[in-house]
């Protein structure tokens, strides 16, 4: 059987930093500002995980999932949360088919190359479960079938980090499959009036942007984030960060270690759209309150003290010694350091 998705030819470090500055300059014709935040994003994307947006109402998180789908070229599926939602919304179901005298297949909103999963906190636990086995397996199983998801596929969801009621906490097995959590935060007044300048200059609601690659090119971009090298000493950094959160007093629950192939894996990606074959420790800590904040369960008294999980990942960034890295400007190690 021929494989629908064979091994792309990865891409150049540099040309893939090109496409993935392209892919940046496109969301921002949509998306005012949040450059950095919007790189982190594409930063995940390519590291082939899945990004929490987790901010207050209003602030372009459906916007900038949106805009994300329509740069890559994928196929995209809003997935609204209700308190309604029964698994089978989210992943299909079988429906008897008259014509063939049997149950056929009908495949969910998860079927598409990016998936924005709105409001996800909005949905008991049953439903939200039904994302796991898609987002880590990238396959949904149902009545004992396994279906295969696109390649690629990608969750971006989002969360009002602020209203309670009609709410569902996300468990931390949940959690612990969103490679990033990112916020974006209220944007400085010239940005917020660019945003009202657009609108008008458009004269219409929607945004509507051409995409710069498709399928196949983020599949090689993908290949490309492979190929990047990761000295010792920066992988030992990263094993450093997340033990150092199981060691803090505020933690009841440190980050496991998938909080650590997080660091490593979104620090290439990092790496790459930063036109580098190479990982070095600025990397990882650029990435260290998104990969790590919302992997920690703190104790009970810590909200007392008004701590926050981001407060304990920026003290253990600021903590952990930084490893010199011995990689040289062509991604070699340097002899005079090694």
């Amino acid at each position: 059987m021929t494989d629908p998705h064979p091994a792309p030819r990865p891409l150049s470090p540099a040309a893939t930093a090109e496409l993935g500055a392209a892919v940046l300059d496109r969301v921002g014709e949509a998306v005012v500002g949040k450059r950095a935040e919007l790189q982190l994003v594409l930063a995940a994307v390519l590291a082939g995980g899945h990004v929490l947006l987790e901010d207050v109402p209003g602030l372009g998180k459906t916007l900038a999932a949106r805009s994300f789908a329509q740069a890559l070229g994928l196929s995209f599926r809003r997935l609204q949360f209700t308190p309604d939602l029964v698994p089978a919304d989210v992943t299909g179901s079988f429906v008897y088919d008259r014509s063939g005298g049997d149950f056929a297949f009908r495949p969910g909103p998860l079927f598409a190359g990016l998936v924005l999963a709105d409001e996800i906190n909005r949905t008991p636990p049953k439903t939200q479960s039904a994302l796991l086995e898609a987002m880590q397996e990238h396959q949904v199983t149902v009545e004992g079938q396994t279906f295969a998801l696109p390649d690629p596929f990608c969750v971006l969801a989002t969360a009002n980090p602020v209203e309670y009621e009609g709410t569902y906490p996300l468990p931390e097995a949940q959690l612990d499959r969103f490679l990033l959590r990112v916020s974006f935060g209220y944007p400085p007044p010239e940005e917020e009036w660019q945003v009202l300048t657009r609108r008008l200059a458009r004269r219409q609601e929607e945004v509507l942007l051409d995409p710069v690659t498709d399928a196949a090119g983020l599949r090689a971009m993908r290949a490309a984030v492979e190929t990047v090298t990761v000295e010792e000493s920066v992988s030992r950094y990263c094993v450093a960060l997340v033990t150092a959160t199981r060691a803090r007093p505020e933690v009841q629950i440190g980050a496991s270690p998938r909080g650590a192939l997080a660091l490593l894996l979104t620090a290439r990606a990092l790496a790459v759209l930063r036109g580098r074959d190479y990982v070095v420790p600025e990397d990882v800590k650029d990435v260290g309150v998104e990969a790590l904040a919302h992997r920690l369960s703190l104790r009970p008294e810590t909200w007392m003290q008004r701590v926050t999980p981001t407060d304990v990942a920026r003290a253990v960034l600021a903590e952990v010694p930084v490893p010199a890295s011995t990689l040289g400007p062509a991604g070699a190690l340097d002899p005079a350091r090694g």
